[in-house]
């Protein structure tokens, strides 16, 4: 991989290995603190760790550590999690792709006083977490439509292909529904099929995308709502030289390089280095002004379009954590400056 598409990720041993901070007045006033995602090893996990633990050293005495599986598995997040509840009793960042499985011991956390944040998926009923950080993505999934659609050309018939890594994740399924929607209001002469399961895993995804390019040949577009989705669909839109659009979410080096060359017309940005920022950040100010009290409902992170004419910018982004903090400090201010603005009702979530 060229050095230029190295990300803000390649820190992340380091920086969740060691406590946050400037040093303090002493260890009892240090908060013990963590986020647990639901794949350590994907770029969107990465990004969102990343962000946590420059909120953390940004507000100091923070002693912040990073969990979560090498592969997307709930149950072993699950254990990851109720781990970090005997260390981090100041309070945790949660994101996962199974909020079902994490009602309960979400809830037992809770009871015990840990405050927590639920990050990009939205918590479930029983689980006693009120606040939310996390994008729209049903808008998300507009956005990449109306982004094919204005490659397509007026009134254009065919098929497209839309893959869901993880079917019943409430964020991807938004992304595919918004998208599905988008084509089915604007464009009546498009056939939509899926969404399809694709899978997180690399080698799962680019298998489940090669088949179904295979049995759509002929399709105008194959679209994946995941991490893995955009840079498998460049790599095989480049081996057999399709004429289809691609295109995904994130921005995995690989991702970023396949928007540069031109392979996938577009990638999606949840931006999560931002809302994992924001999480951490009102966390923390949570703890140390109001005991703990966190907000009740979405507080609504924004994400973006990268392609053609931002490429060059998201690329330095992504040079650095430091290079990602100056580049998101001017929304922080803004979100945090006013968060009555970006507050939601929990049950709007999408």
């Amino acid at each position: 991989m060229h050095p230029r598409f190295r990300t803000v990720a390649a820190a992340l041993v380091l920086l969740t290995a060691v406590g946050c901070g400037d040093g303090g007045p002493g260890d009892g006033d240090r908060l013990d603190m963590g986020i647990a995602v639901a794949n350590i090893s994907l770029n969107f996990a990465h990004e969102m760790v990343l962000g946590a633990v420059s909120a953390a050293e940004h507000a100091g005495d923070v002693d912040f550590k990073a969990v979560g599986p090498p592969n997307t598995d709930g149950p072993a997040e699950v254990q990851l999690f109720q781990n970090l509840t005997t260390r981090a009793k100041d309070g945790i960042v949660l994101e996962n792709l199974d909020p079902p499985i994490f009602t309960r011991p979400a809830a037992r956390a809770v009871d015990q006083g840990i405050p927590i944040v639920a990050l990009d998926t939205a918590p479930t009923d029983g689980s006693k977490v009120t606040f939310y950080v996390g994008n729209d993505n049903y808008a998300l999934g507009e956005l990449m439509a109306e982004e094919a659609l204005k490659r397509l050309g007026d009134d254009p018939e065919g098929e497209i292909v839309i893959g869901v890594p993880n079917p019943g994740t409430p964020v991807l399924d938004s992304r595919a529904q918004g998208i599905a929607d988008t084509f089915g209001e604007q464009a009546p002469g498009v056939k939509v099929l899926g969404p399809f399961q694709t899978y997180s895993d690399p080698g799962q995804n680019h298998s489940s995308w090669s088949a179904q390019v295979n049995a759509h040949p002929d399709a105008l577009a194959f679209l994946g709502v995941g991490d893995a989705d955009s840079y498998n669909l460049a790599k095989i839109k480049k081996a057999k030289g399709g004429k289809w659009l691609t295109a995904g979410f994130d921005v995995d080096p690989k991702t970023l390089e396949a928007v540069e060359d031109g392979s996938n017309f577009v990638t999606i940005d949840p931006q999560h280095f931002l809302k994992g920022y924001l999480s951490t950040a009102m966390l923390i100010e949570s703890v140390r002004e109001q005991d703990g009290r966190l907000p009740d409902g979405w507080f609504l992170s924004p994400g973006g379009v990268v392609d053609s004419t931002n490429i060059d910018d998201v690329i330095a982004r992504q040079k650095s954590a430091k290079a990602a903090y100056d580049w998101y400090r001017p929304a922080i201010d803004k979100l945090l400056g006013d968060r009555a603005g970006s507050m939601h009702p929990l049950e709007d979530a999408r």
